[in-house]
């Protein structure tokens, strides 16, 4: 089993590392980007704190969405 995880990462081409990588940052961003919505006490726009914490979920959440299709891509 772990031979076999093995050999995939060294059968990935350049392009499937490269989307991979691509894939993490986006995933990063999102994350990040939740995180500093729902934290951020004046965020320059005029929102009510409950529609920021909501954006900032709606935005975790679809990182993490992302991240699943990211490690479900991988296995295979």
């Amino acid at each position: 089993m772990l031979n076999k995880s093995t050999e995939n990462k060294e059968k990935k081409s350049l392009k499937e590392r490269f989307f991979l990588v691509i894939g993490m940052v986006f995933f990063l961003a999102y994350l990040a980007m939740g995180l500093a919505i729902i934290f951020w006490k004046n965020f320059p726009l005029d929102m009510k704190p409950s529609y920021r914490i909501a954006f900032g979920v709606i935005l975790i959440g679809y990182s993490v969405i992302r991240f699943y299709r990211i490690i479900n891509d991988n296995k295979e």
